[in-house]
């Protein structure tokens, strides 16, 4: 009797650990995490003077490395990576042109902190509002392009905070457009991260963030001189962004991204003690992504990935084009032998379909591990097709031989 207790405790224990790692292991699947090697190895040595940090890969959204990824602290200026996401998505949608003149009003001007010195009535271009806000961390450029685009800065925070929502963020939430220090006003290095990577879809960007110096004002008796805050986009080869950030609260932060030989990181560092720690951390997760990792592209954006039928639909069959590089990011030195996709469509897609609409994904392996899911929408919309089309749909196919 005391031999099937013995072994009947095994076994739980044994159904226990193996259950455990199981679940660990589908839960950093889940995330799309590459193997970082967060508990040890060289990754684990990265950023340790930081608070919180994530390493991320652009393109495919892999995490490398975290930290603390999802505490919640404050993000000073790091704020404006998403006051700048709605400034470009604004350009993109024909709401605004860079062109257009931006008033500042009592209220923007009266910022302090890192500023461009707007004066009350004083008019900008949007062009050089991003300059500011992307350069100088300008706080009252930012209050000045929010109240442009909204109305007033509070509206614009709602709009803020609806994004942040749209991107399925869970750790942040914003209290104004700069990151001056505010009650209810946080964020975290994941999401962080994302606004990023979100932000980086507007290759415009990089103009405004990957810029060492400029002017504004440039033909007035009193020229303002440009320099971005950002010092690794001058001193790290293939840095071109994004923003820094500093509070006495916040301590010193930056996002950070970089290209080079076909990679985009994207690195964010929260709570550094000083902006020498801080560069030279950051610089140290995009050496580690540079030199240990590779994209293996599935299907490059604009090509055909297959098809889908719709039922009922103007159009009984619809194309699938990928809308982006389809990419898994793999160790360099790991064989690529086993890599495989699988185009999986809904079962029923029934018209009307909306453009946009999710429609299938397309899922990558290795073996019969998921490295990445993408999904896949429709490139058009299709209308239910009307009865006599579909009767003369049903009639002709009973002819055709097959």
């Amino acid at each position: 009797m005391r031999k099937i207790r013995y072994v009947t405790l095994v076994l739980c224990i044994a159904v226990s650990v193996l259950g455990g790692a199981t679940g660990a292991w589908a839960e950093e699947k889940a995330k799309g995490t590459a193997n970082s090697g967060n508990a040890g190895g060289a990754a684990a040595t990265l950023a340790p003077g930081a608070r919180s940090a994530i390493l991320m890969d652009a393109s495919t959204g892999t995490v490398i490395y975290e930290k603390n990824s999802h505490d919640k602290l404050p993000p000073a200026s790091i704020t404006k990576i998403m006051t700048m996401l709605l400034t470009v998505e604004a350009l993109d949608e024909g709401k605004l042109q860079l062109t257009d003149k931006v008033r500042t009003s009592e209220y923007a001007a009266s910022m302090g902190g890192s500023q461009i010195f707007l004066e009350p009535g004083e008019e900008m271009t949007v062009d050089d509002m991003l300059k500011g806000i992307a350069m100088a961390s300008g706080n009252d450029a930012s209050v000045a392009m929010a109240e442009k685009i909204a109305g007033s800065e509070s509206a614009f925070v709602d709009l803020m905070n609806q994004k942040a929502q749209d991107l399925g963020l869970k750790d942040t939430h914003f209290a104004n457009c700069n990151g001056l220090p505010a009650a209810n006003h946080y964020s975290s290095a994941h999401d962080i991260a994302v606004i990023s990577r979100e932000l980086l879809k507007h290759e415009q960007i990089i103009k405004y963030t990957g810029s060492y110096q400029d002017y504004l004002r440039k033909d007035s008796t009193k020229p303002f001189w440009l320099v971005n805050t950002n010092k690794l986009v001058r001193f790290y080869t293939g840095a071109d962004g994004l923003k820094t950030g500093y509070t006495s609260e916040a301590k010193f932060c930056l996002s950070a991204t970089a290209a080079r030989d076909g990679l985009r990181a994207v690195a964010v560092v929260l709570g550094e003690p000083n902006t020498k720690t801080r560069n030279s951390e950051v610089s140290a997760m995009f050496d580690y992504l540079f030199s240990q990792y590779k994209l293996h592209t599935i299907h490059k954006e604009g090509d055909t990935i297959g098809t889908v039928r719709i039922e009922k639909g103007v159009k009984s069959q619809l194309p699938l084009v990928a809308k982006e590089d389809y990419s898994v990011l793999l160790r360099k030195g790991v064989t690529q032998e086993g890599i495989r996709h699988e185009l999986v469509l809904n079962e029923q897609v029934k018209a009307p379909v909306a453009e946009g609409q999710t429609v299938g994904k397309l899922v990558v392996y290795q073996g019969n591990d998921v490295l990445k899911e993408y999904e896949l929408k429709a490139g058009e919309t299709v209308a239910k097709a009307g009865w006599w089309k579909l009767f003369k749909r049903a009639t002709g196919a009973m002819f055709t031989n097959d």
